[in-house]
C-alpha cells in the first residue's frame, strides 16, 4: 500500500497507523488478510504513487497502470513494491472509526530496506533515496531538503540540558 496518512504511533510494541477511506479496496484487503504493508517510495515515483491514490483498486489494476513491480511479503496477503527502498510489513491490531475513514493500526513485523536506503558508511540515510513526502493541507508532493537538526537533541539548549 502507498498511503498519504501514515506514521509510527508506538515504539512498544512497534506500531504503524494508516488512515483509509472505508470504501477503498485497500481497506477491504487489510480487513480480509489482517495484514498490510507500507512502501516508502522515492520521489522519482511520484507519478505512480499519485496514480495509486487517485485510482481505486476496485476499478483499476494498479500494477498494470503504474508498471510498479511487486513481490510477496513475509506476511500472508502482503505485497511490497520492489522499487521502494523501504517496505514495512504490519499485522493488523485494531482500528478506530473516524467518520468515513478508518485509522488502522498494525504491529510492525518485518522491515525491508535495500542497499539504496543506506549511505556509503552503511547507515540508514533518507537523502540517499529521497522519500516522497505528501503535504495534505497543500495537496503537494515534495522531496526532502537538508537535515536541520537531530531529534531529541535540538531543544536541549532551551531546556539548559546541553
Amino acid at each position: 500500500m502507498m498511503a498519504s496518512w501514515v506514521g509510527i504511533v508506538s515504539k512498544t510494541p512497534p506500531t504503524m497507523a494508516v488512515s483509509l477511506h472505508h470504501g477503498r479496496k485497500t481497506y477491504a484487503n487489510i480487513v480480509a488478510e489482517k495484514s498490510f504493508s507500507v512502501n516508502v517510495v522515492p520521489s522519482e515515483l511520484v507519478v505512480a504513487a499519485d496514480a495509486c491514490g487517485l485510482a481505486s483498486g476496485n476499478n483499476v489494476d494498479k500494477r498494470s497502470l503504474t508498471g510498479l513491480k511487486m513481490s510477496p511479503g513475509m506476511l500472508n496477503g502482503v505485497s511490497i513494491v520492489e522499487d521502494s527502498p523501504l517496505n514495512v510489513e504490519c499485522r493488523y491490531l485494531r482500528e478506530v472509526e473516524l467518520g468515513d475513514y478508518r485509522l488502522v493500526m498494525g504491529e510492525i513485523i518485518e522491515v525491508h530496506a535495500c542497499d539504496k536506503a543506506f549511505n556509503e558508511q552503511g547507515q540508514a540515510d533518507v537523502t540517499v533515496f529521497d522519500p516522497l513526502v505528501y503535504l495534505g493541507g497543500l495537496r503537494e508532493y515534495w522531496s526532502l531538503g537538508t537535515k536541520e537538526a537531530d531529534a531529541y537533541r535540538a531543544g536541549l539548549a532551551l531546556l539548559g540540558k546541553e
